[in-house]
């Protein structure tokens, strides 16, 4: 059977780097120690070459010999002990490196073991690195941040899929429940049957729009680059959405108020018109009678951007955000609500396709200004844009 080589962990591979500097340096050490000691034992030089030396055992050598003698003798001893020096220091130096450099790796264990351990279910666990501010600290700080992140990421993709399970449940709950009604009733005439129909139909324009909007927020956040790229404009949008709307505008006698300037943009025009749509669309369902409407678009400053704003309900500024998520309906988020509540969720999609931007101020007294930012097609264009309602 074939035994197995030692991993190369990195604490190993640290270790036997430290072993063979620790070896290289000794070793330096000795042969400059061995060469200033043999450029120093050099006596003969200050003697008569004739003379000879007498040793403590009454021999007498020449200078010459005696002084090789004892060249020899110091070389031998300094090489014999200073090899053991080396060995010990050597020995130390690995051991003592192989501890060091455990300890110091002691994080990455911790990184890995707790990379082990997570789940979809256990995202909570952390590192908490309490060591020195070094390197060692940083990586462990960065994967607890991933780990937030991500923890954020899965609970967002788990509320999305309840939500969208949810209210696709709704309508098909409906469309069963009048359908058995009305085949159990033995009595049920033309009109009846008329009336189920109608309740089945709208239940499903209801899901079919929502799986719609379902595709429209998958294509656009899928999109790193778009298919389809050329010239457009975010003002042209706007008058099939209000076309759209005109009947919920008629309703609640609503005030429209535009000012659309050229707003040149590249993109994906079909996108760049269900973003306009959705804005005017939520500016309509969220607003109350004889409220208003506006509509502004413009560029300047390397951007183009589209404003729509209404009057309607109060919003909590910091609530705001969180419109931009799925299924969030400003405080309506049951099903009973008017909308998907997928509205901002797929502008802010498309914003990001196109390398934009989008925020939401919530207006004293109640109602929402979105302001949309996308990269000109003219950049330094110099149309401004009016401030305020």
């Amino acid at each position: 059977m074939k035994r197995r080589l030692p991993r190369p962990t990195l604490r190993l591979r640290l270790t036997l780097l430290n072993g063979l500097l620790l070896v290289g340096a000794g070793a330096l050490l000795i042969a400059l120690a061995f060469l200033l000691a043999s450029e120093a034992l050099q006596p003969a030089e200050h003697l008569d070459p004739s003379s000879r030396v007498v040793l403590a055992d009454g021999r007498q050598l020449p200078v010459e010999e005696w002084e090789r003698q004892l060249r020899r003798d110091v070389g031998a001893e300094l090489l014999e002990k200073g090899l053991l020096a080396l060995v010990a220091i050597s020995v130390v130096g690995v051991v003592g490196g192989y501890a060091v450099v455990g300890r110091a790796l002691r994080p990455l264990q911790q990184v890995t073991a707790t990379a082990r351990r997570l789940g979809g279910q256990n995202l909570d666990q952390r590192i908490r690195y309490e060591g020195a501010d070094d390197e060692v600290a940083e990586l462990a700080g960065t994967f607890d941040a991933m780990l937030d992140r991500l923890k954020v990421a899965f609970d967002s993709q788990r509320r999305f899929v309840a939500n969208a399970s949810h209210e696709l449940r709704t309508p098909l709950a409906v469309m069963k429940t009048e359908i058995d009604v009305t085949l159990s009733d033995p009595k049920a005439d033309l009109a009846e049957l008329r009336r189920m129909g109608t309740v089945v139909k709208d239940a499903s324009e209801r899901a079919n729009a929502l799986v719609d909007a379902l595709l429209v927020l998958a294509r656009s956040e899928a999109q790193t680059a778009l298919a389809r790229k050329q010239a457009a404009d975010l003002a042209d949008g706007v008058p099939g959405a209000l076309d759209a709307m005109s009947r919920e505008i008629r309703r609640l006698h609503l005030d429209v108020a535009l000012d659309l300037a050229p707003a040149p943009v590249v993109g994906d025009p079909s996108l760049l018109e269900r973003l306009a749509g959705n804005l005017i669309e939520n500016a309509c369902r969220y607003n109350h009678r004889d409220g208003r409407i506006w509509v502004r678009t413009g560029s300047g400053g390397g951007t183009s951007q589209l404003i729509v704003g209404n009057t309607g309900f109060e919003v909590d500024q910091a609530d705001v955000e969180g419109l931009f998520e799925p299924f969030r309906r400003g405080g309506r988020e049951r099903t009973g609500a008017r909308g998907s509540g997928l509205g901002l969720s797929i502008v802010r999609a498309v914003c990001h396709a196109h390398g934009g931007s989008v925020h939401a101020v919530a207006l004293p007294g109640g109602g929402l200004e979105v302001t949309v930012a996308v990269p000109s097609a003219v950049l330094g264009a110099a149309e401004g844009l009016p401030s305020g309602p």
